[in-house]
């Protein structure tokens, strides 16, 4: 008899900017003025700082919440058609940020709209095969080409799910994958941008088609009824259509999800998480959830919310939470700035080589990608980084730290500055020293925050964020940074 299997946890990010579609549209509208059409609402738009990485860190850490204990995470699947590194295992970085532990199992999923699906497809078969627990997040920071209804339509986002034996909080009820080579849009190995195909043939051809044949098959294999389903979730770049094909699938169509369109975009392969996400924040016990996505073929998963569902998660931000903390952009230059779309003067300041010596990076991981410091296990004297002597004046211990993590501890401004003169893609530079309320002090940039906001005493929290990027070399590199508790 096959295990039961389903989702414990699952948590979510979504940038705190969101740029206004109709500014957009409005510097556009003297070359595309069609692209007013498309002026409602808002899309996610990460910081300059952000990239798909960091936003799956971000969903990670709303899920794992701050217990600095994940022995229980065996396995990690980062899926993503945006990753930052093309030969580096990214969800290795994720893994580093997370503090997990490194005899695990980790791997990416890229090169489909469906990557992320697959990859929790493939968590549950692993689970259901006592391989235990595994983390998968999917993020996406896409661009678009300037004065392109993809820059409007898109958006930028992540969002994790935990899954392992027993039913959790949404029981698995099984998966259908259908498998063809259907490309209604693609991006080459030397590309930029996604190139797209029309629009009728994508509908009729792919939808149309595809959805229905995959969804009929999973009802099939489970024996569930369509007319079960509560929540059905479809990303999809046609909102009309997808009533349309819950129809022919046997559901409701009052079951249709809000796709998130108007306050996110569509974020990728990181969509159909996030649309789950929200679901599971809303569903009630026994309702089932059915979850689609097309891309050269279809993805279909069932679920079961079950009397769990409801349980109050304190630490958890959701999708709910990310979406009432919009900040509203309208500098559509800070946008084209922030994606790497436009040249500009950087100045005699920003002429630096930023190569990163791996080795440096590999012996001091810990402290740079995982934020771990030192406490002193003889006087509890706490530390950044850590050393083989104690900072404590009193008693410079030799050899008695041990490891302490910081980053889910919050801090307060002990003292800052807004630095105009050094470079920065978003200046004023602000930095400063933290002070943590358990003990030790780091310092570090900020990041999200604008000119004025910035006080001393204000309360932080940390973040994982990029640091700077080696353009030559096409390395990034990471470390965290201090954004106020709002």
């Amino acid at each position: 008899m096959a295990k039961e299997t389903g989702i414990s946890a699952f948590g979510a990010y979504i940038p705190r900017l969101r740029l206004k579609r109709q500014a957009a549209a409005m510097a556009n509208a003297w070359l595309a003025p069609a692209l007013i059409a498309k002026a409602k609402g808002f899309r996610s738009m990460a910081n300059w700082d952000e990239d798909s990485l960091t936003m799956a860190v971000e969903a990670c850490r709303d899920l794992l919440g701050p217990d600095d204990n994940r022995e229980h995470v065996d396995s990690l699947a980062f899926a993503s058609t945006t990753m930052p590194f093309a030969d580096r295992q990214n969800s290795a970085i994720v893994a580093a940020a997370l503090t997990l532990k490194e005899d695990m199992r980790s791997w990416d999923a890229s090169a489909s709209m469906r990557a992320g699906t697959s990859a929790l497809i493939q968590a549950f078969v692993s689970a259901r095969a006592g391989e235990g627990s595994a983390l998968v997040v999917a993020s996406d920071k896409r661009r678009a080409r300037a004065a392109s209804a993809q820059e409007l339509d898109y958006g930028d986002g992540a969002a994790a799910f935990l899954v392992g034996q027993g039913e959790g909080i949404a029981k698995f009820l099984g998966s259908h994958t259908l498998t063809v080579d259907f490309a209604d849009h693609f991006r080459g190995a030397s590309e930029e941008f996604d190139y797209h195909w029309e629009e009728r043939w994508i509908r009729d051809e792919g939808f149309a088609k595809l959805v229905p044949q995959t969804v009929g098959a999973l009802f099939k294999k489970t024996g569930a009824k369509p007319s079960d389903v509560k929540h059905f979730i479809l990303p999809c770049p046609f909102p009309r259509i997808v009533g349309g094909l819950a129809k022919s699938c046997g559901v409701s169509p009052d079951a249709v999800r809000d796709s998130l369109a108007e306050e996110v975009g569509a974020t990728g392969a990181a969509h159909p998480f996030l649309m789950l996400a929200h679901a599971l924040e809303e569903a009630k016990p026994g309702e089932k959830i059915l979850l689609a996505q097309f891309a050269s073929g279809c993805d279909a998963l069932l679920f079961e919310a079950t009397k769990d569902i409801k349980a109050k998660v304190s630490h958890r931000r959701g999708v709910s939470g990310h979406l009432s903390e919009r900040q509203e952009e309208e500098n559509y230059m800070k946008f084209l700035v922030f994606n790497g779309l436009i040249e500009w003067e950087k100045g005699m300041r920003a002429e630096q080589d930023r190569k990163t010596a791996l080795t440096t990076l590999y012996r001091n991981r810990e402290a740079i990608l995982g934020l771990v410091g030192g406490k002193c296990s003889k006087t509890g004297t706490i530390q950044f980084p850590r050393t083989r002597i104690s900072v404590n004046p009193n008693d410079p211990a030799v050899d008695t730290q041990e490891p302490y993590k910081f980053a889910e501890r919050r801090a307060k401004i002990l003292s800052w500055s807004g630095d105009y003169l050094s470079f920065g893609v978003n200046p004023p530079n602000h930095y400063g020293m933290m002070v943590f309320d358990e003990g030790g002090r780091i310092m570090m940039d900020m990041t999200d925050v604008s000119p004025g906001e910035v006080e001393t005493g204000m309360l932080v929290r940390m973040v994982f964020r990029v640091k700077d990027v080696d353009e030559k070399r096409g390395f990034t590199r990471y470390f965290w940074k201090a954004v106020p508790v709002r």
